[in-house]
């Protein structure tokens, strides 16, 4: 079945196996051949008449592309170049021809990069983040595709061995939940109703279908990942890594079994960590829906009730408070402060609770309790608050858990709440208290409540015997190594929280109550005619398989006969996902990839599962290797809506980086909101939000322009405020480099042939070496700016050399050098720099666009005795002294900023024709300089008839405008006629006014006593560059002033 996400002209077929798949293939190709060049002679028979048939016109151009290209070949590219950018035509192809040769691969370095003798290789490794099999990819994984792949793609370039490992994570809480969730909706079934092994089943067959989705998403976005070695969190090598863990870490006294408070998702049914709970701010009251009751139920959160225990015995009351009414069910004590003295009476003493036949006793604690907040009495609830656990310790208080697994109560909160659901319980304990004279008062108070960020469900704390990690020797071992400069965390935000955050550390509860994971390697040893508590680790033994665990089992027993019962439980997501960097390298074994590749090299991920994930891997990584997992980790940034909300699929603006690539209308887009399990209402809100986010829909980017436009908002910062509008943008950047390289083509002749090497001779002209300069000097902040791990940077100067000095000024400048008038030399010249710049140019880019870079690279001709097969394994562009040109770039800067001078100027006067240009030049050296460009500033400057230059101020015409560039360089434009000459001579004046109070201001400045003494020399030399600058300016503008008056 075809993946949904990709249009069919995007799927290439499998290559043939025998004759007859063979001639099938063949007739495919022929008929999809004759289509294509059926809608080719429509598409030029409308353009023969335009305006009789425009309609036409538009329907063929906008035929759809088809691929037919045989998968894993290389494209042909023998036809000429299409009329304009189609990046769905440009995309095609090029990701199965790298699979099929192999650039992918580590090993293929060796071939491509030859190693000088002596040298050694360096190896960069990234083990991809794995994706959750729960569904499609959202944008967020662009982001981390675009970042990881480029710097992936940037270090093969400069021909290091690179491992891009991909995988998936089974994601056991959210994989477990959406196959729930579209069982019931499909079939009206529970798990319960199927059987764990046949839910099992099911939830395998969701993972095959989604990692096959997710695949293929990671093929368009272009990961250069070696799919070879792709692993799953839940295939037989990891598995083994995870009980291996388990085995290892609980023989070492690091994970132990407890019966603790958790934090209990009622409508998941399983126990979360702390961290996979999100706190809910409320500023007072506050009314809220929770999952599993009826819509239409709210529920009182934000306030503070206080009631009344009657004293035992007596008629005295005590009064407490609570935001959680319904935990009274559970109280087995009441604190005071032992200094107290409304209470001192009262020490030993007990209430009695008013619906259960309990007496409660009154103990002291100083810690628990604050004699100046409320009424200075607490009530305690062991088994359902973390602070009053450790109050029911200190004190040995009776624990009484009163919540069943379903978030009913169980017989311990009595007769009358047995099997009632904790939040209508939590109303009728607020009635009966009333109702028996004991309820005092509800005020609002601002506070905090626990939701599960799965579920949204609010979180009970409940006991439950669990396995636990002991994090705390861990986290210090990590700290230590982090400091000793072990493990380089940016950005830096990132590692102080890290440090914050494993200082602050508790232990991890890795047990989860859930079907799709890794079942425990733990096993409850029941010995016959014993009466054990199942709570306690010692009536427990781990096993690495069940004959290991029946050889400890039997020890244990000592001869007495025994059964072995396996625990139900799954272990955490992030306990597998935890040993990443290196299960997926073959670990527990010694294997080669191993030995090779771990640690990785960096580890890029989002600050948002730093310490979910990152903290994990590197506990378990120093703790079973002995090693950092990885040198260094990047933290991008959490990628929301233009409108800064995080993405979510009830606003509707969750976006598919598919339909980025290949576009996708409205109606589509509300489509797919029906393929999750969003109810009615929550799609009607989203659809709301898609109308006003996407009104036209998602316009059609292409996977170059999205990756670019990723990379380009990147730049340290916490949070991405996406815009569609700016990835279109980027698209418009690729249309343009494809028409400038396509325009350049043209003046590399057929029978062009680049000289062997791009080093340039020093014969080349001004533009030419400035062009070259540029090209050096972007290869310099690319390199540096990658290292540094700043995209944004490093995408600007890429973008700023193609646009604003290729594009706009040498493939402009040259055009007189190429045509028939200029010399061989000046031509072959011309063509070799401008030759050179599109192959370094497109290299710079393909880290971040691969597929336009190779389309466009492969109709580059080569140089002799290159056979270098793809851009990919091509050499990335760094700094060449041999392309340093410094005088030459200050220089024509000079002569840019004069002719942008001249530009703004008769922008300024409207004009756009017949535009004459007047250089006053003061020097002989700016003079000869000028006077040698003056063709290439007629080229640059469009509407330009002529440039001169002048030496003195008598040579400028009667009626020109005028503006300074330097002290020594002014531009003046004919405007006689053309002109209210009052409105520029008022112009003028104002002009004069301000450059006169400026230079008032510098001059001042530099009469200033002791100032060649106190000013530095620099300050004191751009002072004086001011000075004259200002200087020449005034001069220019009287000249012009004076000019416009003796007009009139």
């Amino acid at each position: 079945m075809s993946d949904p996400n990709v249009p069919p002209q995007s799927l290439t077929p499998d290559p043939p196996t025998t004759k007859s798949a063979a001639k099938k293939e063949a007739k495919r190709l022929e008929k999809e051949a004759k289509l294509a060049a059926k809608s080719a002679k429509t598409a030029a028979a409308a353009e023969k008449k335009p305006k009789a048939e425009k309609a036409k016109k538009d329907e063929a151009a906008e035929a759809p592309f088809v691929n037919l290209t045989p998968k894993g070949e290389k494209k042909d590219l023998s036809q000429p170049m299409a009329s304009g950018y189609n990046p769905i035509a440009v995309e095609s192809a090029w990701y199965d021809w790298w699979l099929a040769q192999g650039f992918f691969k580590p090993e293929s370095t060796d071939k491509f990069y030859p190693l000088k003798e002596g040298e050694k290789r360096d190896v960069f490794v990234i083990p991809a983040p794995p994706p959750n099999v729960t569904g499609s990819l959202h944008i967020g994984h662009g982001l981390t595709v675009a970042i990881q792949d480029s710097l992936i793609r940037w270090n093969r370039m400069l021909g290091r061995e690179t491992l891009f490992a991909p995988g998936f994570d089974h994601a056991g809480i959210s994989t477990q939940s959406v196959v729930e969730k579209r069982l019931y909706k499909s079939s009206g079934k529970t798990r319960h109703d199927l059987g764990r092994e046949p839910f099992v089943e099911t939830v395998k067959e969701w993972k095959d279908e989604y990692q096959a989705k997710i695949t293929n998403q990671l093929h368009r976005l272009g990961g250069s990942y070696d799919w070879d070695r792709v692993a799953f969190t839940m295939d037989d090598k990891l598995s083994r890594a995870v009980i291996e863990t388990f085995c290892k870490l609980h023989e070492d006294g690091i994970i132990y079994r407890a019966n603790r408070l958790v934090n209990w998702c009622v409508k998941l049914n399983t126990t979360l960590s702390n961290l996979e709970v999100e706190q809910k701010q409320l500023t007072g009251r506050t009314l809220l829906n929770v999952p599993g009751y009826d819509a239409k139920e709210k529920f009182e959160f934000g306030v503070i009730t206080s009631f009344a225990y009657q004293i035992d015995g007596s008629d005295e009351r005590i009064i407490v408070a609570t935001t959680r009414p319904e935990t009274m069910l559970g109280d087995t004590a009441i604190a005071v402060h032992p200094d107290d003295p409304r209470y001192k009476h009262l020490h030993g003493k007990f209430a009695v609770h008013p619906f259960l036949s309990r007496r409660i006793p009154i103990v002291t604690d100083s810690i628990a309790v604050d004699m100046e907040f409320g009424t200075g009495a607490v009530k305690i609830t062991p088994a359902h608050d973390p602070n009053d656990y450790d109050v029911g310790v200190r004190h040995n208080l009776e624990f009484v858990n009163i919540l069943n697994d379903d978030g009913t109560f169980n017989a311990n909160a009595g007769e009358l709440f047995n099997g009632m659901k904790r939040f209508h319980a939590r109303v009728e304990v607020v009635k009966l208290l009333k109702e028996r004279g004991l309820f005092v008062e509800t005020k609002d108070n601002p506070m905090q409540i626990p939701l599960c960020s799965k579920s949204g469900d609010v979180i009970e704390p409940v006991l439950k015997p669990q396995w636990w990690v002991n994090c705390k020797p861990l986290a210090e071992e990590a700290i230590k190594r982090t400091r000793a400069g072990e493990l380089l965390i940016t950005p830096k935000q990132s590692e102080n929280e890290w440090y914050r955050w494993l200082e602050g550390i508790q232990d991890w509860c890795i047990s989860r109550q859930l079907w799709w994971g890794h079942r425990c390697p733990a096993y409850f040893v029941r010995i016959e005619g014993l009466d054990q508590d199942w709570n306690d680790g010692k009536n427990w033994v781990v096993g690495r398989t069940r004959e290991e665990a029946q050889q400890r089992a039997e020890v244990f027993a000592a001869g007495r006969n025994f059964t072995l019962e396996q625990d139900e439980d799954v272990l955490d997501t992030w306990f597998s996902s935890g040993l990443w960097p290196f299960s997926i390298m073959g670990w527990p074994e010694n294997t080669p990839d191993l030995q090779r590749y771990y640690p990785a090299t960096v580890l890029e991920t989002g600050w948002d599962i730093l310490f979910f994930w990152v903290a994990r891997m590197v506990f378990l990584g120093i703790k079973l290797t002995g090693k950092m997992p990885f040198k260094e980790v990047y933290c991008h940034a959490m990628i929301r809506d233009a409108h800064g909300r995080k993405m979510s699929k009830s606003l509707g603006n969750v976006i598919d980086p598919i339909d980025v690539i290949q576009g996708l209308p409205l109606e589509d887009l509300h489509a797919k909101l029906r393929e999750g399990n969003l109810d009615e209402k929550e799609i009607t809100k989203a659809i709301a939000g898609q109308k006003k986010d996407f009104p036209k829909g998602i316009p059609q980017c292409g996977t170059d322009a999205l990756r670019f436009a990723l990379c380009a908002y990147s730049g340290g910062g916490r949070d991405i405020n996406l815009e569609i509008l700016r990835v279109e943008g980027y698209r418009k950047f690729c249309n343009k480099i494809f028409n400038a390289t396509k325009f350049a083509m043209l003046k590399l002749d057929q029978s062009f042939v680049p000289e062997p090497s791009a080093k340039p001779t020093g014969r080349e002209s001004l533009v030419e070496k400035w062009i070259l300069h540029k090209l050096n000097v972007a290869a310099a902040e690319i390199n540096t700016q990658l290292a540094e791990r700043n995209f944004m940077l490093a995408t600007t100067a890429a973008y700023n050399f193609w646009l604003y000095e290729l594009c706009d000024v040498y493939i402009e400048a040259m055009k007189p050098m190429t045509d028939e008038s200029a010399s061989l030399a000046t031509r072959k010249s011309a063509q070799e720099t401008l030759y050179t710049c599109l192959d370094y140019g497109l290299r710079l880019l393909h880290p971040f666009m691969p597929f336009v870079t190779e389309e466009l690279w492969q109709r580059l001709p080569r140089r002799p005795n290159d056979s270098t097969p793809s851009i990919m394994v091509s050499a990335f562009p760094v700094y060449d002294n041999a392309f340093a040109f410094d005088d030459a770039d200050k220089s024509f800067d000079l002569v840019f900023s004069a002719l942008k001078a001249g530009r703004s100027l008769a922008a300024s006067y409207n004009l756009q024709t017949d535009i004459q240009l007047f250089f006053h030049i003061q020097t002989d050296e700016e003079a000869a300089l000028f006077e040698s460009q003056l063709r290439t500033i007629v080229s640059l400057t469009k509407g330009c008839k002529s440039a001169k230059v002048v030496r003195d101020l008598s040579e400028i015409p009667a009626g020109c405008g005028g503006a300074v560039v330097t002290a020594t360089v002014a531009v003046h434009t004919l405007v006689r006629g053309l002109v209210d000459l009052d409105v520029e001579i008022a112009k003028c004046e104002k002009k004069l006014d301000l450059a006169r109070l400026t230079l008032q201001k510098v001059i001042k400045t530099e009469a200033q006593p002791d100032y060649e003494e106190t000013v530095p020399a620099n300050v004191r030399l751009a002072n004086e560059e001011k000075r004259k600058t200002l200087e020449a300016e005034v001069s220019t503008l009287e000249l012009s002033r004076e000019m416009f008056s003796k007009l009139k």
